[in-house]
């Protein structure tokens, strides 16, 4: 899984909790999408968290 290019958010990891209060290891993925974005003038594919691109498309 990849990083937001914008924020830098990566996944989160920590554990799982069972009735029994066993602990097994997981993770949280953030949720990527490509999204065409202009980079210094230019458009380019990135891969962008939705909370940036939510951000981004109340900017414009």
């Amino acid at each position: 899984m990849s990083k937001c290019k914008i924020c830098g958010r990566g996944p989160q990891f920590g554990h799982n909790v069972s009735h029994s209060m066993r602990h097994t290891k997981r993770r949280w993925n953030i949720n990527i999408q490509r999204a065409r974005l202009a980079v210094d003038g230019k458009q380019q594919s990135v891969a962008v968290c939705t909370r940036c691109l939510k951000t981004l498309s109340k900017a414009q």
